[in-house]
């Protein structure tokens, strides 16, 4: 019986796996008819050069030691976007009659990379401009070996259009931004992301793709949430009083990253333009000063700050230094661990009342020549002291920065402008009898200094006719 069935399905399944196997013969067909048709459509010499580099295990020994991968998938190269790209287009060195037969030295990859780095400039003109003004230029102009070139995100010879659908593992950021990608991953965003929402944010939607500036700087940050969250500040407004000031003077994560630390930062700014203050390149005046302000470590206290504040004006500049604080969470990881708004803060009390964990930990900050934050901390008496007003106005928190001085002529004031009134009426009411009687004996003397005026008067009269 089992044979029997065993033939049975054999003889049964035989036309199926001939229909399997000619469809996929016919799929085989198509794809290399495609692929010859995408080969025919390069060029004479494009052809040439990936006959010899679409080779398993070409590679070049660099200087350095490090191995140079030179093959380059015929395939992957015409479904790229350089795909109408010649070759000779980026790499207008080579010779074509010595390529291949000199050897050319090579230091290391990085090296060979920032060799190439201008052949981007002449197709991608727009590109290159905003890359240049960006974090990652000035880290490279300043000698960093990890700051990301044009070839570290895209690889020339398979980069594809970033309209297509890619998962988030094979964003470049996370190549060096290891464990603020993590974060992101496990976010609300990063899970929307992964559950194929094209609408969630990726990192270029939030810090840009090349015009890439320092988080601390500026408002770009809060501009990008609320580019995407258009109608936040008006669903705010429905239940927490003061919600423009509230955005103004704390950042999103330090409500939407429920679990993370936090601190006040103060930066500083021009007051007239309201600019803030970068340091310049050459000129390391903030660490120097805040070392020699705070040589014990101990932190910057009320008297140390207003001294440096003092310095910095004496700079020059357009007007009066001030401080702006802002209540952030205390790192970029943090700053990534997004919860659904459910989970959101929204408990006033974690932050305006005394002793409130956020207002433990304070930082002063300037931004240096690249827009990365320079920070030295400041003793959190700070932001209670009367004398300090000055330089760090602008930033209240109702119920935890309380200066007690203030508050203790506050309750005086108030209790002198009850007291007064009440005091008076105390008075009044008390010496009412003794007023009214008072007024009655002066009633009745004005009436009996009258009827004598008047007994006066006739009695002068009376002589008179006599």
């Amino acid at each position: 019986m089992k044979n029997f069935r065993s033939k049975s399905n054999s003889r049964l399944s035989r036309p199926k796996v001939l229909i399997l196997l000619s469809l996929f013969a016919l799929a085989l067909a198509l794809v290399g008819k495609t692929l010859h048709a995408e080969e025919n459509s390069l060029a004479k010499e494009d052809r040439a050069c990936l006959a010899c580099h679409d080779k398993a295990g070409l590679e070049k020994k660099l200087t350095n030691g490090e191995s140079l991968s030179l093959q380059i998938s015929t395939q992957a190269y015409t479904e790229s976007m350089h795909k109408d790209a010649s070759c000779e287009d980026c790499h207008d060195d080579l010779n074509a009659k010595t390529h291949g037969k000199t050897e050319v030295a090579i230091t290391s990859k990085r090296a060979f990379s920032l060799s190439m780095r201008e052949s981007c400039r002449t197709c991608h003109e727009k590109k290159f401009t905003e890359y240049e003004g960006s974090v990652h230029a000035a880290l490279i102009a300043q000698g960093s070996k990890e700051a990301p070139l044009c070839s570290d995100c895209h690889n020339p010879h398979t980069v594809r259009s970033v309209k297509i659908p890619e998962p988030i593992t094979a964003t470049p950021c996370a190549k060096c931004h290891a464990d603020i990608f993590k974060a992101y991953s496990q976010s609300v965003h990063g899970q929307a992301r992964i559950a194929n929402v094209k609408s969630a944010p990726l990192c270029s939607d939030c810090h840009q793709a090349h015009a890439v500036k320092a988080a601390s700087l500026g408002t770009g940050v809060k501009d990008a949430c609320l580019g995407c969250h258009k109608n936040a500040v008006t669903s705010h407004q429905e239940w927490l009083p003061n919600a423009e000031l509230h955005f103004e003077a704390i950042s999103c994560p330090t409500c939407h990253a429920p679990t993370a630390e936090r601190r006040v930062n103060l930066r500083i700014y021009y007051g007239v333009d309201k600019q803030q203050v970068t340091e310049k390149v050459g000129v390391p005046k903030f660490e120097k000063r805040t070392d020699a302000a705070d040589a014990k470590e101990m932190g910057l206290d009320e008297r140390a700050l207003w001294s440096l504040l003092k310095e910095f004006n004496q700079d020059g500049g357009d007007g009066k230094m001030v401080l702006r604080g802002r209540l952030e969470v205390r790192s970029g990881v943090e700053a990534h661990q997004l919860s659904e708004k459910s989970k959101a803060l929204k408990d006033c009390n974690t932050c305006h009342k005394e002793g409130a964990a956020a207002f433990q930990s304070v930082s002063l900050t300037i931004a240096g020549p690249d827009g990365r934050p320079l920070r030295h901390g400041i003793q959190k008496d700070v932001l209670n002291s009367l004398t300090s007003m000055d330089s760090v106005r602008g930033f209240y928190a109702i119920g935890s920065t309380r200066i007690k001085l203030l508050d203790t002529l506050l309750v005086l004031v108030l209790l002198g402008a009850v007291c007064v009134p009440l005091g008076h009426m105390t008075v009044k009411r008390l010496f009412k009898n003794m007023r009214e009687k008072l007024e009655a004996e002066r009633a009745a003397a004005a009436a009996q200094a009258a009827n004598q005026t008047t007994l006066d008067a006739q009695h002068a009269d009376d002589d008179a006719s006599k």
